[in-house]
């Protein structure tokens, strides 16, 4: 079996929010299929949180290094697109590129070999687990209403995040946890400030003093307090802090991470399976953290596909209970053809089926696709 073709498709149309300084607009595109095809048929889908003109291109770089190879040799197509791209975008566009790429090869792996993809990535240690749904920070009325109904749709854990947190006064954070604290009860209830947004203003006196008041209303973690670039205020506040501190979503690549799992910047390591490399390096970071007695939870704010990938990603790290939910998005509602259902007792269910477990939804991708007929087997 080869690689004979990738391809890419941007969706558009349904971009939820994001809380940036910019924000989004429905037709932006920020997340962007890929898929792998072989000369027997078999196509994987993976999934980038990049535009598709970055990911096209990227793609056009790394596709000599992708034909004619063997698609079941995951780990070391990728780590030779990553050996590649020192010259070319390595750690921007290029690994986010790769991570779509990780992804469909091991979808397509799971499909050749009969194996769920959380099986080849080292076995099962759960089969299902709890979605945290993630929003975003609003007035209180709307905010906490939003949460009531999730609730009530069977949600078990919550955060919120970015908004006006952290840029107004400590009185609006203080409101705004309480009015969440009060709306999912003594639910986990985790909060992001979002410091990976262009110019933000909190340092290091400002996150320890909120980790304080976090604290007070039992808050889970505390998501990227400082700039990702911060690596000694990350240390210095998890050192102090009387909650968990977590980070790393735009972190790429395990060697990236590796200085912040050695200094234990953070209790709670987030890389994003879409961004930061794939599936492969997310499982290397997650041993490495393991090793430190740091927890892998991963970021999610991506797709269907994303989803399936970071439902494997659990099932294959023994202290990956949690994933993110990104609730109210069609790409992650829409996208894929069996649906996301919490049961009884809030959790997802891990995919059983070879490879990813799950099949594009076609009506999803007319409405939402740059490419309708995107991942469809030659004729």
């Amino acid at each position: 079996m080869r690689i004979t073709r990738v391809e890419t498709c941007g969706l558009r149309g349904a971009t939820p929010e994001g809380g940036w300084s910019n924000e989004l607009r429905p037709d932006d595109v920020v997340h962007t299929l890929v898929a792998v095809h072989t000369d027997d048929g078999v196509v994987g889908v993976g999934s980038a949180f990049t535009s598709e003109d970055l990911v096209r291109a990227a793609v056009d770089l790394l596709r000599p290094h992708l034909l004619g190879q063997d698609p079941v040799e995951v780990e070391r197509i990728v780590e030779t697109l990553h050996q590649s791209a020192f010259w070319m975008g390595r750690g921007g566009a290029l690994t986010h590129a790769t991570s779509a790429i990780d992804i469909a090869l091991w979808d397509v792996a799971g499909q050749v070999l009969g194996q769920p993809v959380g099986r080849l990535l080292g076995g099962r240690h759960r089969e299902r687990v709890r979605p945290y749904a993630s929003v975003l920070m609003d007035e209180v009325g709307p905010m906490t209403e939003n949460l009531t109904a999730l609730v009530q749709e069977g949600f078990t854990a919550f955060k919120i995040g970015w908004w006006k947190f952290g840029r107004v006064d400590t009185a609006l954070d203080e409101r705004t946890v309480a009015a969440a604290r009060a709306a999912v009860g003594d639910r986990l209830l985790a909060v992001d400030v979002g410091g990976s947004e262009a110019f933000f203003p909190g340092d290091l006196a400002w996150a320890k003093r909120t980790a304080r008041m976090l604290a007070d209303h039992d808050v889970a973690w505390f998501e990227e307090p400082l700039s990702p670039d911060d690596l000694e205020g990350f240390a210095e506040l998890r050192s102090a802090s009387p909650v968990p501190i977590s980070g790393g979503e735009v972190l790429t690549r395990r060697q990236s991470f590796a200085p912040y799992l050695q200094r234990r910047a953070f209790d709670i390591v987030q890389p994003d399976t879409t961004k930061g490399g794939g599936l492969s390096e997310s499982r290397r970071i997650g041993w490495q953290a393991q090793d430190l007695g740091i927890r892998l939870v991963p970021h999610g704010w991506n797709t269907g596909i994303g989803l399936a990938a970071d439902l494997h990603l659990s099932s294959a790290l023994v202290a990956t209970d949690l994933v993110e939910h990104k609730t109210g998005s069609a790409y992650v509602d829409d996208l894929v053809r069996e649906g996301w259902h919490l049961d009884a007792e809030g959790f997802l269910r891990i995919p059983t089926r070879p490879g990813l477990g799950v099949t594009l939804a076609a009506d999803a991708l007319q409405r939402y696709g740059t490419r309708p007929a995107f991942a469809q087997p030659a004729a």
